[in-house]
């Protein structure tokens, strides 16, 4: 089949825009690509207001990479409108989400008072067969398919309801739960981001997002709640791999919140510091630092060196001084930068040196 240059041209305008809309909110690391995603989203197959296929235009407009329609399997209160197909969700958006180069994982939410609470379970091969009355056998049978699961919202009607039980116990000693959420729309959970590290669970966030999105440019304090996953390729199956490895953090409102293996190297990515220069010939450094992600940095020193804190506004550069010796040599400078959670009210320490002194 021919193709006009008409046609040709029309044809290279939509791929244009369709990967105009690509964001780089935070930078790769070492040997991993930094992928922003958000795995727990709603439609109008349970308690959603957009169709499927909207899902996966928000998250091109928005700029994520990847996102699961994980709507809830015993919660439908459209079903007198819709007939129960819990695999149709995905049919319907996967076309478009290959068209638009959104990574697309076929997900739902098991839904039961809390406790035992809501989990999504990511990477189903066939939903209808979670349809089932008996919990465990339900987190078995995601299990049987290789799923990822993790627990949702866990203090969402308060932390006594939401307190680990035996039935987490059973399923964390069968290695049915592989995570859990630190933070769900506009709340963060300090002792499910507390449990993650000490029971070796991968840390997510998402937006839970029932209602159309309506954010059309992301700031660093307005933005959907959303994971981080670092992963080796920008592929679903290792989106999967990342996630079951623990290579992830949170994107909640002004902060990420991690492990130090991750943070660590993303804070090293997003900021760079500049040669000093002086004035007047005076042991007065100044020098630039720069931050290149869509987040606020904000520092407080730990150190004798430097100012007492620093904010980097995102995508911004800022001059700021220190003070050296007689003989100028390199200032390192320690902070901690509290906005970067490692654990709860526990931010990333981090330093870096004021170096490449000119000679007097």
């Amino acid at each position: 089949m021919k193709i006009s240059k008409i046609g040709f041209v029309v044809i290279l305008l939509l791929c244009i825009v369709s990967f105009s809309f690509a964001q780089d909110y935070f930078p790769n690391i070492p040997q991993y690509k930094t992928l922003i995603c958000d795995f727990h989203t709603h439609t109008v197959f349970s308690d959603g207001s957009v169709w499927p296929t909207v899902r996966v235009d928000e998250a091109l407009r928005e700029g994520l990479d990847a996102v699961a329609l994980s709507d809830h399997i015993e919660y439908q209160p459209h079903k007198n409108d819709l007939p129960t197909n819990h695999n149709r969700p995905f049919e319907i958006a996967e076309q478009g989400a290959r068209e638009k180069n959104i990574l697309l994982i076929k997900a739902a939410e098991i839904t039961r008072d809390t406790p035992p609470g809501h989990y999504n379970a990511l990477y189903l091969d066939d939903i209808d067969l979670l349809d089932t009355p008996e919990f465990l056998e339900v987190i078995e049978n995601a299990n049987q398919q290789k799923a990822f699961v993790f627990w949702n919202h866990h203090a969402w009607k308060g932390e006594e309801r939401g307190r680990w039980r035996d039935v987490q116990t059973t399923m964390y000693d069968n290695k049915w739960l592989h995570g859990m959420e630190v933070a769900n729309g506009g709340s963060y959970y300090p002792k499910a981001h507390q449990w993650c590290l000490d029971k070796n669970l991968t840390m997510l966030g998402n937006s839970d997002i029932h209602a159309p999105s309506l954010d059309y440019q992301y700031t660093a304090q307005k933005h959907r709640t959303l994971t981080l996953v670092f992963a080796a390729e920008r592929t679903v199956e290792s989106i999967k791999e990342a996630l079951f490895a623990e290579h992830t953090a949170v994107w909640h409102k002004n902060r990420l919140i991690g492990r130090t293996e991750y943070l660590k190297p993303l804070f090293d990515r997003c900021v760079t510091v500049s040669k000093p220069h002086y004035v007047n010939g005076n042991n007065i450094a100044f020098f630039e630092i720069a931050n290149n992600a869509m987040i606020d940095l904000e520092l407080k020193r730990t150190g004798k060196s430097g100012p007492a804190a620093i904010t980097l506004p995102a995508r911004s550069t800022i001059i700021t001084q220190v003070k050296l010796s007689d003989d100028r040599k390199a200032v390192k400078l320690s902070y901690t930068v509290s906005n970067f959670l490692i654990a709860p009210k526990k931010g990333l320490p981090v330093e870096f040196d004021v170096s490449d002194m000119p000679e007097k």
